[in-house]
């Protein structure tokens, strides 16, 4: 039989039993909102003129100045 005493086989740990299932609340928790993100896709909101002072399309080139 095995030399480990009963007390200490690492299924008798509270801490690796927590860590188990903080993991899992926490892999559970990122599956929960990927999956509520895609069933409710926000609607894009109706934007006029510059965004944050970002203008949505490129200006025309400039006049070359040679002479």
């Amino acid at each position: 039989m095995s030399t480990i005493p009963q007390a200490e086989r690492w299924y008798r740990q509270p801490i690796i039993w927590l860590g188990t299932a903080i993991l899992v609340a926490s892999l559970a928790g990122c599956v929960l909102l990927i999956i509520l993100g895609a069933r409710y896709a926000d609607e894009p909101l109706p934007v006029e003129g510059p965004a944050f002072r970002i203008p949505l399309a490129t200006a025309p080139p400039a006049a070359d100045p040679t002479p």
